[in-house]
């Protein structure tokens, strides 16, 4: 489907070049990783990483615009970045 994590939805240059830094690389690692341990790598070169870019993982690997993410699942996603920078 998608060769580079660039050609996602919702990655930007800047949240490509973080995965990149993160040592993803390509969907398939992102995939592999899932949504929350993706983001606690970005977390650790990028301290600034905030609830939108976890939202934008996430819709990448549901291949949506993380506007469309349900929204029992964005709930979630708050809670673990709420523990996350506790």
């Amino acid at each position: 489907m998608y060769n580079t994590v660039s050609q996602m939805p919702n990655i930007g240059d800047t949240l490509a070049n973080k995965l990149i830094e993160a040592e993803i690389h390509d969907p398939s690692e992102l995939r592999a990783l899932g949504t929350e341990n993706a983001f606690i790598k970005v977390k650790t070169i990028d301290p600034t990483a905030c609830i939108n870019m976890l939202y934008a993982l996430e819709g990448a690997i549901q291949n949506i615009r993380w506007h469309n993410l349900d929204k029992n699942r964005k709930a979630e996603l708050r809670e673990f970045e709420k523990r996350l920078n506790k």
